[in-house]
């Protein structure tokens, strides 16, 4: 018997939950957990404790107090819940983050109405990753009802600042040891990478911020001054002639996706320089003065076959070239993060775990493949010490910060029914 024979009850349980798991994700992307600058954290935490403590959870509120961010007017808070078994055994750990990013323009949706149309619920955070948090809870619930008597522990968490990183969330929990692996032995995280594919890990990112200099002078007498945008210019021509083809060249053995991502590639975020934007209702002209700084804000993101250092070194080299060929230039580099890449081995439990459970329900084998982006899987390893991790949750990654990101119902059902064949097949003994 195949394992959807022999577990049809469990499953038909799922099936009966389909207004719950909607309902369930429409209430949270109805919570505005905006990131920055961390609204309603708390909020969602009392809403999960209220839902998971009704389910039998034994739940921890917990404030990652003193991380990035964290203040009396935006505390940084967590939500750790755990459901032991009749005996002892491993523990399965489901962790989402509850923060969304900002909505942006081009929303034809309410972004925080939880919308349901044509099978699809949209908001902000619906793919990324609500919908994944709502799933997990479901299927949790659904594998308790259905065999009270399992052995070891589920967990499920809600934690902070994923999408600024993560320290005041998942990093902040495993230095406190909520990941040791003496505590928990497998982890998924539902993110959105799709109910047929497993993640098995991400790129590396590199943050930096860099400055130009100059020296102000009246605009009408330039010559009398040192345009730090000007300088700023000769930096981005030079990325342009140099480091993005250099990084085109670059392809990884790592399963990355969409395609474009298994090369290294690197984003402008942002520049400033001159006078600061005058608020809308200014209605004033700017005053004429030579910019003496620009910054710039850049987000590099590179394979596992590169080391930092040389990330960080082509970066600087390009810089003191200019330093030394072009006149008056000179800059700061200041780091803001770096992360390295993080893979997870496929012959890993939680990934044949996993791989079995999409073999019985969907009927095919899943595609292995790494993410673009760093998610919490780095601390998880990194600081946790916790290599039997994944992420695989219903979803669509490209929707991740898009107008209009919608979750699948009906992907969310597949993905409920794979993460409860999971737990059977780990805490069943």
């Amino acid at each position: 018997m195949t394992a959807p024979d022999q577990h049809a009850a469990l499953l038909a349980r799922i099936e009966d939950k389909r207004d719950d798991l909607i309902a369930l994700t429409q209430d949270l992307i109805r919570i505005p957990t905006l990131n920055p600058p961390g609204d309603c954290y708390r909020d969602i935490c009392d809403y999960l404790d209220r839902r998971l403590s009704a389910a039998g959870f034994t739940t921890q509120l917990i404030r990652a107090t003193g991380t990035p961010g964290d203040s009396d007017r935006y505390p940084r808070w967590n939500i750790v819940a755990r459901r032991d078994g009749k005996t002892a055994g491993e523990c399965v750990h489901f962790n989402s983050h509850t923060d969304v990013v900002e909505v942006g323009a081009g929303w034809t949706q309410d972004p925080f109405g939880g919308a349901l149309e044509g099978g699809r619920i949209y908001g902000r955070g619906a793919c990324d990753m609500k919908g994944g948090l709502a799933t997990s809870i479901i299927a949790a619930e659904a594998f308790i009802e259905e065999y009270p008597d399992f052995a070891g522990a589920i967990e499920i968490s809600g934690t902070a600042d994923e999408e600024s990183g993560g320290y005041g969330g998942v990093a902040y929990l495993a230095e406190q040891g909520y990941f040791d692996p003496a505590r928990v032995h497998h982890v998924i995280i539902p993110e959105p990478l799709g109910h047929d594919r497993i993640c098995l890990g991400h790129r590396g990112g590199w943050w930096a911020e860099i400055e130009t200099f100059g020296e102000i002078a009246h605009g009408s007498m330039p010559f009398l001054g040192d345009c730090a945008v000007r300088h700023m210019g000769a930096v981005l021509q030079a990325f342009e002639a140099e480091l993005y083809p250099a990084m085109a060249q670059r392809r990884t053995d790592m399963p990355v996706v969409p395609e474009g991502a298994r090369q290294s590639t690197m984003n402008i975020n942002s520049i400033h320089g001159g006078q600061a934007e005058q608020p809308a209702d200014f209605t004033g002209l700017p005053a004429h003065c030579v910019p003496d700084s620009c910054r710039i804000v850049i987000d590099r993101r590179f394979l596992v076959e590169e080391p930092l250092e040389a990330v960080r070194g082509e970066v600087t080299a390009l810089l003191d070239g200019l330093k030394a060929d072009r006149p008056n230039f000179d800059y700061a580099l200041r780091e803001l993060n770096a992360v390295l890449p993080s893979m997870t081995d496929k012959e890993a439990p939680v990934v044949q775990t996993v791989t079995a459970a999409i073999q019985d329900v969907l009927g095919r084998m899943p595609d292995y493949v790494a993410s673009p982006g760093t998610y919490d899987q780095k601390h998880i390893d990194r600081i946790g010490r916790l290599k039997n991790c994944i992420a695989y949750g219903p979803g669509i990654l490209e929707l991740a910060h898009k107008p209009d990101e919608y979750i699948d119902v009906c992907d969310m059902m597949d993905s409920a029914k794979v993460m409860a064949l999971s737990l059977t097949a780990t805490l069943l003994a």
